[in-house]
């Protein structure tokens, strides 16, 4: 009863924020020629942890996507494993600002949560992120954390129920954040409850970071993202 409350809690602030912006959504430009410099923040499940090489990264995948559209583009990752959102604050965004990004992708939070960061500190700290990258101009996709507790790390185990909430009320937090400035948000929650549990390929050897295969579903569900913010022809 209470997973399902949270739930409809988050389903009910991540379709209010999107409404409501402090920023207006910035679309990718309308020129395919234009050269676009993408640059991806976050943690581990960044820098590609439990693929096999950097080519089945999700940002590798999703740099190849973007080149099909815009052949001049460029991409630079900044993920850290081990990051937590003021990681991102502090080390990553300003790095990210110097580079004049025309579209970022931000996911992180899982380490926030294992590292029992409180939701109030995480949301004040996207805040701050999401607000410094609205000011640079850039378009910003981040996406919803997937849910932990469904990995076999979590799964089963003492901190299952925990994680799983904490999860949700961090999506929360989330959601409210990106809508405050015009971010673009990737539901990858629900994906993962969906999937994960009758997909194991889906989760690399160590039972917790995406595999090949999971990344590149992960970068399927960024593109849709993306994909919105890029003007029809």
């Amino acid at each position: 009863m209470i997973r399902r409350a949270a739930l409809a809690a988050l389903a009910l602030v991540f379709t209010g924020c999107a409404t409501a912006p402090t920023h207006g959504p910035r679309a990718l430009p309308a020129n395919r020629d234009a050269p676009i410099v993408y640059v991806a923040l976050g943690d581990s499940t960044v820098e590609g942890e439990g693929a096999t090489s950097q080519a089945t990264t999700y940002v590798s995948h999703l740099a190849a996507r973007l080149r099909d559209v815009y052949p001049r583009a460029s991409a630079v990752n900044l993920g850290v494993g081990g990051a937590k959102s003021a990681d991102v604050l502090s080390g990553q965004l300003w790095r990210a600002i110097a580079l004049r990004p025309t579209l970022v992708t931000i996911s992180i939070g899982p380490n926030d949560i294992t590292g029992r960061v409180a939701v109030g500190e995480y949301e004040r700290t996207m805040d701050a992120i999401l607000a410094r990258l609205a000011e640079s101009g850039a378009t910003v996709v981040v996406n919803l954390l997937p849910d932990l507790a469904v990995t076999p790390r979590f799964r089963g185990r003492a901190a299952e129920a925990a994680v799983g909430r904490l999860t949700v009320e961090f999506n929360a937090a989330l959601a409210r954040a990106g809508g405050r400035h015009g971010a673009e948000l990737v539901d990858l929650y629900g994906p993962s409850r969906a999937e994960v549990p009758s997909r194991p390929e889906l989760i690399g050897a160590d039972g917790y970071h995406p595999s090949d295969l999971g990344y590149a579903r992960w970068a399927e569900l960024m593109w849709e993202g993306v994909v919105r913010r890029i003007p029809a022809r």
